[in-house]
């Protein structure tokens, strides 16, 4: 499991410009089960996506095309996590390897 946080490089006119096309960018990774919570950051400075189910090397070639970095309005960085404990009620297994 991953956190990738997000930096916007960009002013917010260019961030909201190109928001549709990075929240369809989004839903297809929630489609297919890489991304497990995303949201903005507060302030807002960037995001931040928890990603399973998937090698580090494939996510940075994930993140890659996300149209917000091809069109160079934010930096990624990702954390590698590894859960050892989870609230009641949410299950380990589910946040995948």
């Amino acid at each position: 499991m991953f956190l990738v946080t997000s930096t916007y490089l960009a002013s917010s006119e260019a961030i909201q410009h190109r928001l549709p096309e990075h929240r369809a960018w989004i839903d297809t990774h929630y489609a297919n089960g890489t991304f497990f919570l995303s949201g903005r950051l507060v302030p807002p400075t960037g995001g931040f996506m928890l990603v399973r189910g998937i090698s580090r090397d494939d996510l940075e070639g994930l993140l890659a095309t996300d149209p917000f970095r091809l069109n160079g309005l934010l930096a990624h960085t990702i954390v590698e996590l590894a859960p050892t404990r989870a609230a009641l009620g949410l299950n380990l297994e589910d946040l995948g390897p």
